[in-house]
């Protein structure tokens, strides 16, 4: 546990903690000020993640979770690791760490305030609305600084933030990065069919001719709200899981001990789609629900078959968020293939603060330069959306 205090004449005395782990404060205490809209927020879920050995000092996880005291109350918590690398992380900064080796100085350990493996936007700062008015974003920017370097850190990372988190965030010193990530918005779809007739006739013949491959492979797909996850269907996802990893040479970031303390912890918010060929799984996604938002977060298959990716990820998907009344899909990060399928170019936004003068102004260069080409992928993402042009520009939340 490491206190550090931070004072100004005339403003409220405001007091990070760290916490060794998510165990150090109750559930209770927790989820007043994280709510349960957010499945990736909740106690349950981040415990879930120590519990497992996910996030351990072993994965490079070491939690460090902030609390936030502001004259000495409890006004909120802050979701924080420290980080011996940069994987998981989905905001890039393997190229920072190389220049600090080159020169002979240590990147890491970092303070990242994130939710792990878990590319999604929402809060990060979980501080009580009143407590908020009060703090200053220069307030928070020397604190969050200080209990880095109390915690052994040259640098800290907030990842992912709200638009409510980066009114506070936006200090001197800070760099402000940008990202583009693909989203599917419901506009009061009653089916699937209904989605497809915003879209231009080409893609939607394409759509129902990728479907149509599916069916006439004999796949066909069953729906496993968590209350009903089976032992048998969970081990035939986590092979698949693990599949997407080691096609690619990585280890998977989580076990299966975690997914089994997600169906334990929180089957409310949690649903797999299995596809099935004959009497055989064949591949399987799985979703975590918010209260408005439906997150495909983890997917796999042992063989290949054609468009088995899109239907069972992002078309499945799309009827379920329909069918539950989701205003948002959020299928995770990457996918240019997502946008010819409707999904619409999302910014994404990360906070950085680094110690060193020197390589603080190279990354703002870098920073500002970056979000440059990233503002102007996506303008020209948003020209490419699939959307009948009859039915005015399509316009999405930032």
């Amino acid at each position: 546990m490491t206190d550090v205090f931070e004072s100004n004449t005339g403003q409220p005395v405001l007091h990070l903690r760290s916490l060794a782990s998510i165990d150090a404060i109750s559930e209770a205490e927790w989820d007043h000020f994280s709510g349960t809209r957010s499945p990736f927020l909740r106690h349950r879920f981040l415990s879930a993640l120590e519990h497992s050995q996910c996030t351990s000092a072993k994965s490079g996880w070491t939690p460090a979770h902030l609390e936030v005291l502001l004259d000495g109350d409890r006004v909120g918590v802050i979701p924080a690791y420290l980080k011996s690398h940069s994987m998981g992380e989905y905001v890039f900064d393997w190229a920072w760490a190389d220049a600090y080796e080159r020169y002979g100085m240590a990147y890491y350990p970092k303070l990242l305030m994130a939710v792990p493996f878990t590319p999604s936007q929402g809060p990060r700062l979980l501080i009580n609305p009143d407590a908020r008015e009060r703090i200053t974003p220069t307030q928070l920017h020397q604190a969050l600084e200080n209990v880095a370097a109390a915690l052994g850190c040259h640098s800290w990372h907030l990842l992912f933030p709200n638009a409510h988190d980066q009114a506070l965030l936006q200090a001197p010193g800070t760099l402000h990065r940008l990202g583009c990530q693909f989203h599917w918005f419901n506009r009061d779809y009653a089916c699937f069919e209904d989605f497809l007739a915003t879209l231009t006739s080409r893609k939607r013949k394409s759509i129902r001719k990728e479907r149509r491959q599916i069916e006439d492979q004999g796949i066909q797909f069953a729906h496993f709200p968590g209350e009903y996850l089976t032992d048998t269907v969970l081990d035939a996802f986590y092979v698949f899981y693990q599949a997407t990893y080691l096609k690619r040479g990585q280890r998977p970031y989580l076990n299966r001990e975690f997914f089994a303390l997600l169906r334990e912890n929180q089957p409310e918010q949690l649903h797999v789609i299995m596809a099935i060929q004959g009497d055989r799984m064949i591949a399987g996604a799985l979703f975590l629900m918010g209260d408005d938002t439906l997150y495909g977060r983890y997917w796999g298959c042992l063989e290949e078959y054609q468009h088995l990716h899109f239907e069972t990820c992002y078309y499945q998907g799309i009827e379920l968020a329909i069918k539950k009344g989701f205003r948002c899909f959020d299928a995770g990060a990457q996918g240019e293939h997502k946008l010819v399928r409707g999904f619409e170019p999302q910014l994404t936004h990360s906070w950085h603060w680094v110690e060193h003068p020197g390589f603080q102004e190279a990354i703002e260069r870098f920073v500002e330069e970056e979000a440059e080409g990233i503002i102007g992928y996506k303008n020209a993402a948003l020209e490419a959306l699939p959307y009948r042009k009859t039915d005015g520009d399509v316009k999405t939340p930032e």
